[in-house]
């Protein structure tokens, strides 16, 4: 048996400890809840088995004890991960039901999904689907110990959850009212860049249910903020991918769409110039070398392309292009070859449209289609 709570990973140059998921907190107060029932004693540990084979054992904290109701709370420990939930009590109550079904739902602080194209059914309670089969293996485990033959409703609560929901993703993903039950493998990674990927995922699954085929993509909020402003398209409209650029081309493609459409800053756009699809700088921060390099194909002199290299910042380096009279025909080719290695990426099937601007200088440049793209998309 492990205790993930004093295992840790090394993420740079850190050591950092593991934790558990919501949705291992909410199957373990479940679990524990539905131990109390059936036996009229206190459970003050679980045994609770994972996804992927492994068993934990966590404390439950005993709210409620009655010959037809137990109610247990698991407190979330996310180890070193930044996460909102962390510290959080997760609550389970189980009751006896007629029938002999398993009936997951969610209380207090569970948001509730508003719009298709998430895990769960619109209306339905946001435990992921990983948690309920969680929830429900825990439940039958106990049913076959305890020879209960009949149902249980099983209600999940967050206390404060619908506070802390605010604070993140999910209004904008169409979930209101409370935060989400997630996890896939039980474990929170600390730092996971998975999770950032998954939530991504979700975003796109939400507009690929509303029957788009051209997705609007953009790192972060400059692209949010530029698009608004210079294609009158709004925020609701677009996908934020952070620096996860081919991972979100491949789920793209997966998902179908007959195109893409990526808009994004100088800063973060060069680099894909260069081939790298992720764009965070520990990955690699070559900006000016290829900038240079550009300036250098669209012909600027030893002179410019020395003080390129100097630069600190794209901006500095776009001042000096403008200067020069390099700074149009540096970006047409910044450009395309953005095109280029995005294309390469999605393959023959997707078509990629780029737009890259600068806070400073506005567009600078676009690729031919899209203009088209937008149009078919506006269909």
């Amino acid at each position: 048996m492990t205790d993930y709570r004093k295992e840790t990973v090394i993420k740079g140059q850190k050591r950092l400890r593991c934790g558990y998921t919501t949705g291992t907190c909410a199957a373990a107060a479940a679990k524990a809840a539905a131990a109390i029932l059936f036996s009229g004693k206190l459970c003050r540990e679980i045994r609770l088995t994972l996804p992927g084979g492994d068993t934990v054992m966590l404390e439950p904290v005993v709210l409620e004890m009655l010959p037809e109701t137990a109610v247990c709370g698991v407190i979330k420990d996310a180890g070193d991960d930044p996460d909102i939930t962390n510290g959080m009590m997760v609550c389970a109550r189980i009751s006896k039901t007629e029938g002999n079904e398993i009936i997951i739902d969610g209380g207090e602080g569970v948001g509730r999904v508003t719009r298709e194209g998430l895990d769960q059914p619109v209306g339905a309670a946001a435990i992921n689907s990983v948690p309920r089969e969680m929830i429900r293996l825990g439940l039958e485990e106990m049913m076959q110990t305890w020879h209960y033959t009949g149902g249980l409703s099983v209600m999940i609560s967050i206390p404060g959850g619908e506070e802390k929901a605010a604070k993140t993703l999910n209004p904008v993903l169409g979930i209101e009212g409370g935060l989400s039950v997630l996890g896939t493998t039980g474990i929170v990674d600390p730092m996971s860049e998975q999770a950032l990927v998954d939530t991504i995922a979700v975003d796109m699954r939400m507009h690929r249910a509303m029957q788009e085929q051209i997705f609007i993509m953009t790192p972060g909020n400059y692209g949010l903020d530029f698009l608004q402003e210079h294609y009158n398209i709004s925020r609701e409209q677009v996908i934020k991918i952070s620096n996860y650029i081919g991972e979100s081309l491949d789920m793209a493609v997966c998902m179908g769409v007959s195109g893409i459409l990526l808009a994004g800053h100088i800063g973060k756009m060069i680099k894909i110039a260069g081939g790298i699809m992720n764009t965070h700088s520990r990955q690699a921060d070559a900006r000016m070398e290829i900038l240079t390099a550009y300036a250098a194909a669209a012909g600027a002199g030893t002179a410019v392309l020395q003080n390129i290299m100097q630069a600190v910042t794209t901006d500095a380096g776009l001042d000096i292009l403008k200067t020069a009279g390099f700074l149009e025909t540096t970006m047409a080719l910044v450009t395309e070859r953005i095109r280029v290695h995005l294309q390469r990426r999605a393959g023959d099937s997707v078509e990629v449209g780029v737009i890259v601007f600068s806070n400073r200088y506005g567009l600078l440049g676009q690729t031919d289609n899209v203009e088209n793209m937008l149009a078919k998309r506006g269909q």
